[in-house]
């Protein structure tokens, strides 16, 4: 009996490894990874002293790992009556966490985009306000404003078709094309 519950306990290590080795394939820490398969394999919420003693690593770095998990839409602290730490939950539907993780990090591209956008177009903007009302551009520069305004446009135009897609992934409107099952026949 003891053989077998080690042999358990063994392979839902392996599982979180796999967690991990599958979060770092995502671009994110195997530390994050490590810290969702256990509480995953868990199957309850764990306080950052149960996950501290899980993991071997201290409650700080713990809270860190907790907060970036936070952040990626993965975790979230949740209330138990009669429980006076806070307990931290993971999203347990793999296809969840899977479009949190892209979405999350989509969103920073966007918002980084768009501000980057915008400091170009004012760029653009008080090159044009700046100069002496009677200075006509050269035909160069004209046209590699108007380069610029296009390509600002493209950026735009892309920027706004990657926030479609994370709305499409969100609303869970890609398992209308992608399903999550497929019947085996």
């Amino acid at each position: 009996m003891e053989e077998l519950s080690y042999q358990m306990e063994e392979m839902e290590h392996q599982f979180v490894e796999k967690i991990a080795d599958n979060m770092r394939t995502f671009g994110v820490s195997e530390t994050i990874g490590r810290v969702l398969g256990v509480i995953y394999m868990n199957r309850e919420p764990m306080t950052l002293d149960q996950l501290s003693e899980a993991t071997g690593m201290s409650k700080m770095r713990m809270s860190q790992v907790v907060r970036e998990m936070i952040e990626l839409n993965i975790a979230e602290k949740v209330f138990k009556k009669g429980v006076r730490k806070d307990l931290i939950n993971v999203e347990r539907d793999y296809y969840q966490t899977f479009i949190a993780l892209f979405t999350s990090s989509w969103r920073k591209s966007v918002s980084k985009g768009r501000m980057f956008e915008q400091h170009l177009r004012q760029q653009l903007q008080s090159i044009n306000e700046n100069r002496p009302h009677d200075e006509k551009l050269d035909d160069i520069s004209e046209e590699k404003m108007n380069e610029l305004l296009k390509e600002i446009k493209l950026w735009f135009d892309y920027y706004n078709w990657i926030s479609r897609l994370i709305e499409f992934f969100e609303s869970g409107e890609i398992f209308k094309y992608v399903p999550k099952y497929i019947e085996k026949k």
